[in-house]
């Protein structure tokens, strides 16, 4: 496991300011439960308005707070000043997404100067039982100026 080093001593605030200002997070009802360097853990309970046609997670919100969960773990390396963007990514769905809630773990893979690589992990909780229903794997891009 790789220890990553935050250029932006501050960058816990960074994540949560930025985080509570993503609308469309605050929407679906996901929360953060994790920020740690290079580590974003994003929770989403479940919800009807969130499941498709059989009562499970709808795709588009697993991949969802897989997307936001690498992205702020990227966001967590960057340098003070500067944003995210999600310029790839690729999902996995590994099992029918069913449960209480569901926990995105995004982790840095590789940080670069331009290019961070992460990969989020999806499991689903129900009854204390993490069922692992999705793998991404992304390309965020930091971009100068663009705070958070």
């Amino acid at each position: 496991m790789t220890v990553f080093t935050p250029r932006n001593p501050d960058y816990q605030r960074c994540v949560r300011e930025s985080f509570a200002r993503q609308n469309f997070m605050g929407f679906i009802g996901a929360s953060l439960s994790r920020v740690a360097p290079g580590e974003v853990d994003i929770e989403l309970p479940n919800q009807q308005s969130l499941t498709q046609q059989h009562g499970y997670f709808h795709a588009g919100a697993t991949a969802s707070i897989a997307d936001s969960a690498a992205g702020y773990a990227a966001l967590s390396l960057f340098s003070p000043g500067n944003g995210v963007l999600t310029t790839e990514f690729k999902i996995n769905l590994l099992a029918p997404a069913k449960g209480e809630k569901l926990v995105a773990r995004g982790r840095v893979e590789k940080s670069g100067r331009l290019l961070t690589i992460c990969k989020s992990d999806v499991v689903a909780i129900d009854d204390g039982t993490e069922t692992h229903v999705a793998t991404a794997l992304l390309t965020m891009m930091q971009i100068e100026g663009l705070e958070g």
